[in-house]
């Protein structure tokens, strides 16, 4: 059998079994790596190393070198063998060539390769099993006959015996192999409810991956837009910079330039005096009268009556001094710009909100500003229609009814409050004039211990322990979003609202036991 012969020649002298990762002495004999490094270290110690099939002597540990085409013919082998790499059984006859086995009989306890096969079938009839090295497990612990009932009733496999002595006298018994078909048909009905089952999950995973993939992308593409952002921030700074070192600079040589000129002219006045005082003191030195009282008078003037001295007297004007103001707001409206420009690339408006007053309880205080709320003690106000009657709130003036808006709030740490939008149309009294407390309102409340985001009395998120006293607000009009964020580091996203908004849309507060709340635009 010539297979048989190859599987001979393909064997470890070791482990009597296929060559596993093969590598070869320099005495030309192959082995497992396992099995000769497994020899090779229990002669350490021992004055030299010896091969185990031909005793070839080496005085140092020999090399192993890999015997890759050796290695290739047993995996070719195996692969023409399935079944031998499969089950490992192997004929119990088949004693030189070991040869893999197709059926194993329980009875006689033994596996047989095709040519035994036929033998035995002609001689005996007995049960045949798929290949097995476990013949325990086909038989009866008890009577070691073989199983060939199942009782459905416990759930056990039984041999003949176990019907007539044992406990299961009287149970109804079917043969294994009815049983196991009903099994079969249970398993597979199971199986078509299991695949719906499966079929759903996967479109879910699929659908996870792609949404994974999505939020990669869009975070690709956010991380290009922000690096573009910045490129442009750096490249307005620049021009920012040359703007304010220009002006500077302009400054400068227009106020040097007068200095100079200034300089110049009372230099050519010093000259003047000096010439003047020279001729004065050679007077001075004269002894002949006639001469001196011949001698044309000299005009003196006082420092700055002169027609050639300037009006300032060569003093430096606080006029002709560096215009810092200028400065700044040249470097203010740069900045201011770039700020406009990011705003506008980031594709949302930062208004400026404004309370209303005629809206504002009469224990809530509005700033002069128009940007502060406070909880207070009750104030004389005059009526007005859309004045809070119930609760201590105050709407803005100017509402949103479409774009998208950002704005912040800082709040004193003093009492609970809260911030949110409103439709104008809100109830201005009664238990469902509070906002948050309707479908005309959304909020977010903050406690000492907590933020409750709320809407139609509900609350819908609740988030522990506030962190930081300053809140940013994030309203999509069109796409039905309203989100709230805490100005951490990092910053930390609260809740957001969808809806579809329709009506505009007003800033709204409720401060309450002398809470101070400040809208920062």
């Amino acid at each position: 059998m010539a297979s048989a012969e190859l599987r001979e020649e393909l064997d470890c002298s070791i482990c009597l079994s296929l060559y596993t990762d093969p590598v070869s002495l320099r005495c030309g004999h192959n082995f497992c790596r396992s099995c000769i490094v497994q020899v090779l270290d229990t002669q350490d110690g021992a004055g030299g190393y010896s091969c185990p099939d031909c005793r070839a002597e080496y005085p140092e540990h020999p090399t192993l070198e890999k015997n890759r085409k050796l290695g290739n013919i047993v995996e070719r082998f195996l692969s023409t063998q399935p079944d031998m790499e499969e089950t490992r059984i192997f004929c119990t006859y088949c004693i030189k060539s070991p040869v893999p086995a197709v059926k194993s009989c329980l009875q006689c306890e033994i596996s047989l390769c095709d040519d035994h096969l036929t033998a035995h079938n002609k001689m005996v009839d007995h049960i045949l099993t798929e290949p097995t090295g476990s013949f325990s497990s086909k038989k009866c612990p008890i009577h070691k006959k073989v199983l060939e009932l199942y009782c459905p009733q416990d759930a056990a496999c039984l041999c003949v015996f176990c019907c007539l002595v044992g406990n299961h006298q009287g149970h109804q018994v079917k043969p294994l192999d009815a049983a196991s078909e009903e099994k079969k048909k249970q398993l597979r009905k199971d199986l078509d409810e299991l695949n719906p089952q499966k079929a759903e999950i996967q479109t879910r995973l699929q659908n996870l991956h792609d949404h994974q993939r999505n939020i990669q992308e869009k975070a690709s593409d956010k991380r290009k837009n922000v690096s573009k952002l910045f490129m442009d921030i750096k490249k307005q700074l620049e021009m920012a910079e040359k703007k304010a070192l220009s002006e500077i600079s302009r400054q400068e040589e227009k106020i040097v330039s007068q200095i100079s000129d200034l300089i110049k002219k009372l230099e050519i006045e010093e000259d003047e005096l000096s010439r003047k005082m020279r001729h004065l003191e050679e007077m001075c030195q004269v002894t002949d009268p006639i001469r001196l009282l011949q001698e044309p008078e000299i005009t003196v003037c006082g420092h700055g009556d002169g027609e050639d001295t300037g009006e300032d007297g060569g003093k430096v004007r606080s006029e002709d001094d560096l215009d810092e103001v200028g400065i700044s707001l040249t470097l203010h409206r740069s900045m201011r710009n770039i700020v406009t420009n990011v705003t506008s690339q980031l594709r949302f408006q930062v208004p400026d909100i404004l309370l209303d007053e005629d809206t504002a309880s009469v224990d809530v205080k509005v700033s002069e500003d128009l940007k502060m709320a406070t909880n207070t003690e009750e104030q004389e106000r005059p009526e007005s229609p859309g004045r809070f009657l119930t609760y201590s709130q105050v709407l803005s003036r100017c509402g949103f009814s479409s774009g998208r808006h950002y704005w912040e709030v800082e709040w004193d740490r003093i009492g609970t409050w809260s911030i949110g939008v409103s439709y104008p149309s809100i109830e201005k009294r009664g238990d469902e004039s509070g906002l948050g407390l309707n479908d005309k309102s959304w909020c977010m409340d903050i406690y000492d211990t907590t933020y409750d985001a709320l809407h139609n009395s509900l609350t819908v998120m609740s988030i522990t322990k506030p962190t930081c006293p300053t809140l940013g607000i994030f309203l999509d009009y069109e796409a039905g979003r309203l989100s709230f964020y805490e100005l951490c580091d990092p910053i930390r996203h609260l809740h957001t609202f969808t809806a579809s908004f329709t009506e505009p849309l007003h800033v709204m507060l409720y401060v309450y036991e002398g809470a101070s709340v400040t809208i920062r635009s």
